[in-house]
């Protein structure tokens, strides 16, 4: 018994314009979308300038990945093992600059920011560049993945 390929090719089609249409289906931006992701970081960057492991597992995404200018990379667990330690005290984490751009159900925020303090004791001192980004979970935005630059080199 021979199969036509015309029902093949139908179903092909059918299958792949629903497909389509899913993969454009993203949920439009809500009006406040830019506020809350930006309010989120915000808390976040208090969270890591504290130490607040509590806070800091509750926004990050379970397979959280941090990639550092280095090319070292962190995962949630890392970074809350280094909250919970207290090896790291910041004197500053303030972030300028900050832009948050919103496509559906994902968010980015790029922002400057200043860390000053000590890590073991030693002192750091330095801008980097970071780009966050945000992805909306049914629990509401969860912060999936972190990139931040090199230390900028020091204004004269």
């Amino acid at each position: 018994m021979k199969t036509s390929a015309v029902p093949l090719l139908l179903l092909v089609l059918t299958l792949g314009m629903f497909a389509a249409k899913r993969v454009g289906a993203a949920n439009p931006p809500a009006p406040d979308d830019q506020n809350v992701v930006a309010a989120l970081d915000t808390q976040y960057q208090a969270a890591v300038k504290k130490n607040d492991a509590d806070t800091m597992e509750r926004l990050l995404a379970d397979d959280f990945v941090l990639v550092l200018g280095s090319g070292k990379t962190e995962t949630k667990a890392d970074l809350l093992k280094e909250a919970r330690s207290g090896r790291i005290y910041y004197e500053q984490q303030d972030d300028t600059e900050q832009t948050v751009r919103v496509w559906g159900d994902t968010a980015v925020i790029t922002a400057k920011i200043w860390l000053k303090g000590t890590n073991d004791g030693k002192p750091f001192d330095y801008t980097l560049w970071f780009s966050d980004t945000y992805v909306r979970t049914p629990k509401g935005w969860r912060y999936v993945f972190g990139q931040a630059s090199l230390p900028l080199p020091k204004a004269p």
